[in-house]
């Protein structure tokens, strides 16, 4: 069955083309734009109209790819900024028109679900000698850090446990990092603060610290992989299953939060719509790492939009 998945996000708009199986998951065409839907929503609460015209671009260019690839079931899904905004329908008319499908605006409980089945669908393979498993083990803790919120979700074959949360590299750019180039101390504390309060509530809800691996998803996520493996340009097949030693979140961290935007925009692996709000995306994930003392991280490159292309199959 060959489907198409969209992930409307708070930063970008992403499609996935793929040939669905039993257990298996085939690639025909995976593409990314970071289209800033976000902008300006956390203050506002409304989706930017430039930000709009920017996403409906994309999606356009996504629609001549469906065709071409003849898929033959399309799902779109919309997370944090859409959730947020007053004048969403706007959003969910344009999609309409463009795909001839009803955009599915999810909670932040199926958005956590979606990504967990994406990130550990792959993550560990029984030995056909043995039958013992190979690679990280459950319970896992999926953390998808997005532009306006992250998911964590626990769980071992499901999701057992999830919480979202409205800390992204996005929202709290807009909220604290406007000024300042590296950002001063004073930002950077009001950003932790802002974190460690959400991690208040993620630790109150969900069992993180009964997860045996970490497993980060997302651009903030694989942008810090490609800079602690020094990577010479941004390679999804070195940076997928890749895994980070907690000091090494520590350095990249640190290295970000004390570059300009120049210096930041000149870093081999770094997407230049990531510029300006991967130092956020980074500080989220080396407190999440520092919080519940995971020794290490394990990067996926697939993650809810490789979950959306399963539940059309099912």
């Amino acid at each position: 069955m060959r489907v198409a998945a969209i992930d409307c996000g708070t930063n970008s708009v992403r499609l996935l083309i793929a040939d669905v199986g039993d257990d298996v998951l085939d690639d025909v065409e995976r593409r990314m734009e970071i289209v800033r839907l976000g902008q300006g929503v956390d203050r506002t609460g409304r989706l930017a109209p430039d930000a709009l015209d920017r996403t409906f671009k994309a999606m356009r260019a996504y629609r001549e790819l469906i065709d071409r690839h003849g898929a033959t079931a399309t799902r779109v899904v919309a997370t944090s900024a859409t959730r947020d905004a007053a004048n969403r329908q706007e959003f969910v008319t344009g999609v309409r028109e463009i795909f001839g499908v009803e955009p599915e605006v999810v909670t932040g409980d199926e958005e956590a679900e979606l990504s967990f089945t994406g990130a550990t669908k792959g993550l560990v393979r029984l030995s056909p000698e043995t039958e013992v498993p190979q690679g990280p083990l459950p319970p896992y803790l999926v953390v998808d850090i997005g532009g306006g919120s992250t998911e964590f979700v626990v769980g071992s074959e499901h999701a057992e446990a999830a919480l979202s949360v409205d800390i992204g590299c996005v929202r709290l750019t807009e909220r604290h990092l406007r000024d300042g180039d590296p950002p001063a101390a004073p930002a950077l504390e009001a950003v932790v603060a802002d974190i460690e309060a959400a991690l208040d509530r993620v630790e109150s809800a969900v069992p993180v610290r009964r997860a045996h691996t970490l497993v980060g998803l997302a651009g903030s996520v694989t942008t810090v992989a490609g800079m602690a493996l020094d990577l010479p340009a941004y390679d999804p097949v070195r940076i997928h299953h890749s895994r980070l030693s907690a000091e090494q979140v520590h350095d990249v961290t640190r290295r970000l939060l004390a570059m300009t935007h120049g210096e930041r925009a000149a870093v081999p692996v770094m997407h230049p719509g990531r510029v300006d709000v991967i130092g956020a995306g980074a500080l989220i994930l080396d407190r999440i790492v520092r919080r519940f003392a995971f020794p290490q991280v394990v990067v996926s490159e697939h993650d809810i939009l490789d979950g959306i292309a399963w539940s059309i199959a099912r």
